[in-house]
This record gives C-alpha cells, sequence and structure tokens, in this order.
C-alpha cells in the first residue's frame, strides 16, 4: 500500500492511511473481499453490525498471518440502537460475531434510525456516548467516534460528555466535500473518515474525472480516492474485484493545487 498521508486520533492512536470498506458486501463474500484486502497490504478494515458480515469479516482477519494488532478493525452500533445498556449489548454482540476481544475504532453509525431520517436521538445518543467512554476506558476499545453525524449532533456530545469523538465516518467525495462539517471536525481535532469516496461508483462514468485520471495515468477511482487523502479525509474504498482493491491502495502521487480547484468545482453526480 502507498500512501504519504498518516492520520492520528487525539488519544494518540494511529490509523492506516486508507481502510478498506466492506458495507453492501455479503456475509456470504465477506472472507474472500477482506482477505484479498489482506493480501494487498490493506491493514484497515471497516464493517458494521448492520452490514450482517462481521463472523466472515473476523475469519478472514484470524486466518490471515497477521497478529491481531497488526490490523485496525472497525465497527458500528447499529443506527435504530440507543441507550446505554443496548450500547453495552451491542458491542458484546460485534466482538462475538469478529471473534476478537478488542475494536480499534467503534462508531456509533448515525444519530438517528435510517428508518426516520432526522428524528432527534440526543438523549439516546448521549448515553450511548457514555456506554463507549466506559468501553474505552476499560480498554475494550482504542478511539470512538460517529457516522453520519452533522455539526449539531457532535455538539451536543461535546455538551454532555467527557471525550470528544476521534472520528466522524461520512460521505464524501467529489462533488461532496461538506466543507463546513469538515472544517467543525478539524477544530475538534475529530479525524473525518471518506466513505463512499466514489460516490457507490457514480463518479466513475464522470467525463471530467475520466479526463483529469488520464492527466495523472491513473484510473478515476484512483484520482477520486486521492481527492479524499489530499482533503485530510481518511477513503473507505470498497471493491470485491482483486485489481481495483490493489489499484485502489496506489496513492503515490499527488493532486496538483490547480486541479484540486477543478475538481472543487463539479456537481454532485448524485443530487
Amino acid at each position: 500500500m502507498t500512501s504519504n498521508k498518516t492520520f492520528s486520533f487525539h488519544n494518540g492512536v494511529s490509523i492506516p492511511p486508507i481502510g478498506f470498506g466492506t458495507w453492501q458486501i455479503p456475509n456470504n463474500e465477506a472472507y474472500e473481499a477482506v482477505t484479498m484486502a489482506l493480501k494487498n497490504g490493506y491493514t484497515h478494515i471497516d464493517t458494521a453490525l448492520a452490514y450482517q458480515n462481521e463472523e466472515n469479516v473476523g475469519k478472514a482477519i484470524k486466518d490471515f498471518d497477521l497478529a491481531r494488532e497488526e490490523v485496525f478493525i472497525t465497527s458500528k452500533l447499529p443506527a435504530e440502537r440507543k441507550g446505554y445498556q443496548e450500547t453495552l449489548d451491542a458491542f458484546h454482540e460485534t466482538i462475538t460475531n469478529l471473534g476478537v476481544d478488542f475494536l480499534d475504532l467503534y462508531l456509533i453509525h448515525a444519530p438517528w434510525p435510517w428508518s426516520d431520517i432526522g428524528k432527534d436521538c440526543t438523549e439516546g445518543n448521549i448515553a450511548s456516548w457514555k456506554a463507549m467512554e466506559k468501553l474505552y476506558r476499560d480498554g475494550k476499545i482504542r478511539a470512538i467516534g460517529v457516522s453520519n453525524f452533522e455539526t449539531k449532533d457532535i455538539q451536543s456530545l461535546l455538551d454532555n460528555c467527557d471525550i470528544v469523538p476521534m472520528a466522524n465516518q461520512i460521505p464524501f467525495y467529489i462533488g461532496r466535500d461538506q466543507k463546513e462539517l469538515l472544517s467543525f471536525c478539524q477544530e475538534h481535532g475529530i479525524v473525518v473518515e471518506a466513505y463512499s469516496p466514489l460516490a457507490t461508483g457514480e463518479l466513475l462514468d464522470s467525463p471530467e474525472l475520466k479526463a483529469m485520471a488520464d492527466k495523472y495515468d491513473k484510473t478515476p477511482a484512483q484520482v477520486a480516492i486521492r481527492y479524499c487523502l489530499e482533503k485530510d479525509t481518511l477513503p473507505l474504498p470498497k471493491s470485491s474485484h482483486e485489481q481495483r482493491i490493489i489499484e485502489n491502495s496506489q496513492m503515490d502521487f499527488e493532486i496538483s493545487l490547480a486541479d484540486l480547484n477543478i475538481l472543487d468545482e463539479m456537481k454532485d453526480v448524485r443530487s
């Protein structure tokens, strides 16, 4: 894996600069996909209880010839499960599925249930966060964070809890750079992870991106992932194809400021 970027949380824990995402990879395909990623140099694997693939993600990691401490594992509290005990129970379910004793990063998957996006779950999120603080202090998790949280959602944790989130995993890609949220997170020392850095593949047909990729003699996916790194976000590309898995980690180039400005002007392909 080649990348000149480094990321560390505000507690000093470092995290590999490109993660292998497993969203939408079924459990019966997860073992092979994660094994391919590990074989090709990925040491940062991202999953979630909601993905229903933790069992085979964990099995692939266990079967691969790397010490547990050499693989950074992220999982997430399901978006609809809010509350102190609910969080402790979900965490136990996750580490049982994965077959591990601790997680490197645990996130609240979303501030509201996916079935009721925008619902005010402030009290539930605070209770969940306090449970995650306990798990962190007990050494069960090396870093804790959130996902899909807007500024107001993070602020409620800052106002009511002890530990500032260490990460916020959000949709981030060319055309959706979330400048204000990114700035807020950076001001508070929160690492922003970029999920769907290829806009679930929809970016790859962009004529502008293809032209930029030709200029750098790279694939459109490589330029899109490098863009996230240039914006100081940590990309989580996903693929089940080995050649793409390899290409997605080859970030031994930089995008010029002039070309970044061009990419900044691109419209959101998903809007």
